[in-house]
């Protein structure tokens, strides 16, 4: 008889994060692999824990702006409950049977690409809705605040990169009419 392969995950602290290419999709990841991960995605959001729907549910009632969480969002070669994309933040609802390795292992790869994940109990969303939203709320504000550190360090390292053609009063170089009056 022939042995039957199985799957073996590597030991999480010493996991590195996946290369990413400057191009395609992004992420060094086979189309094939990148297919199975959107189709799991989907079997995911058909079969959703009453945790994840109560907290789906209250984000589509919510009015957050330009800042939207998609349900089992694929992020690289990982699969986040909520994700935001504008903020580059991840919610993930710990269930009680979660794999802690495989959780660890996709966090480190997360943070390394900038992706900030925020953990939730799935107990907490159940119980204290108020509070896991307050918490998120914060969470929300904290990446806002950094995104804005960040582009106004950027800006003060690289002032010819980031400074507008005209300002506010329409004040910069003359602009070529294209009507005349002859």
């Amino acid at each position: 008889m022939t042995e039957r392969k199985t799957l073996n995950l590597r030991d999480a602290s010493d996991a590195e994060a996946p290369a990413i290419k400057k191009r395609g999709r992004g992420w060094e990841i086979s189309d094939k692999r990148l297919d199975n991960l959107h189709e799991q995605a989907r079997k995911m959001r058909r079969h959703a824990s009453e945790a994840h729907k109560a907290l789906a549910e209250r984000f589509a009632k919510a009015d957050l702006g330009k800042y939207t969480f998609k349900r089992f969002a694929v992020v690289g070669s990982a699969i986040v409950d909520f994700n935001c994309h504008n903020l580059g933040m991840a919610i993930v609802i710990d269930e009680e049977d979660d794999d802690e390795n495989l959780n660890r292992r996709r966090d480190k790869t997360l943070e390394a690409v900038g992706v900030k994940v925020m953990h939730l109990k799935a107990a907490d969303v159940r119980e204290n809705m108020d509070d896991v939203l307050k918490r998120i709320t914060a969470g929300m504000r904290l990446r806002i605040a950094d995104k804005g550190d960040a582009r106004r360090r950027h800006e003060a390292e690289n002032p010819r990169q980031t400074r507008p053609r005209y300002d506010r009063e329409g004040n910069g170089p003359p602009r070529r009419n294209n009507t005349r009056n002859d």
